[in-house]
């Protein structure tokens, strides 16, 4: 589902990516493991089109991903939780969810509506449609950013240090939600410091270290 092939990068002069190649299939998920500054950070950033890269394939379902061409359609594919959510302050949970679908993807607003309150209830927050991210808890932003993050179905979700600012409760509610996506087909890729989490909920760990792979881990 997730294929990175001789994937290079650099900064200037100073090369933070180094032939990073690995692969995650349907319904497996991959941990980034490593030191701050090992390169972790950057491969997401390729993966989901935020960064350019210098050289190198990323192939998603199949396909090629041109970040030149094709950023709309590699969003439509690849999907975000970012470390601190980036919810928008100013829209309800309802509406941070079906904002982009509707707005830039053009799907039918009651059709995004319906998706969203399936997102929700897979999430466990029914309860909480109308309420404004500044009434939510950490744990319970974060659950909204999946369902935003998965409203466009995507094959792929990446987690940015999902466990970083949670208490255990909350990362074991994390860890129930990737079981459930994965469950159903997803492909999900994980940047972790956490070693413990990453053992629970993953298929394979990638180590990064200076920007190169040092071992790859199936369990």
């Amino acid at each position: 589902m997730l294929k990175v092939s001789n994937l290079n990068k650099s900064f200037n002069k100073n090369k933070v990516l180094n032939n990073i190649s690995f692969e995650l299939n349907k319904g497996e998920i991959g941990v980034l493991l490593g030191k701050s500054g090992a390169g972790k950070t950057t491969i997401l950033r390729c993966i989901n089109g935020l960064e350019n890269f210098d050289s190198g394939q990323i192939i998603v379902d199949g396909k090629i991903i041109d970040t030149s061409k094709d950023i709309y359609k590699l969003r439509g594919k690849v999907g975000m939780v970012f470390q601190n959510f980036n919810l928008f302050p100013h829209l309800n949970v309802l509406e941070n969810i079906i904002q982009s679908p509707v707005n830039i993807f053009k799907i039918k607003k009651q059709e995004a509506i319906k998706s969203a309150k399936e997102l929700l209830k897979l999430v466990d927050l029914e309860n909480k449609i109308d309420s404004y991210p500044c009434e939510l808890s950490g744990g319970q932003q974060q659950r909204v950013a999946i369902a935003r993050a998965c409203a466009l179905m995507p094959k792929v979700l990446c987690f940015d240090e999902p466990t970083s600012a949670l208490d255990k409760d909350t990362i074991k509610n994390v860890v129930n939600i990737m079981n459930k996506l994965k469950s159903n087909g997803m492909t999900i890729l994980i940047i972790t410091h956490d070693v413990d989490f990453a053992n629970e909920v993953c298929d394979k760990i990638i180590n990064i270290n200076n920007g190169e792979i040092e071992v790859v881990i199936s369990k």
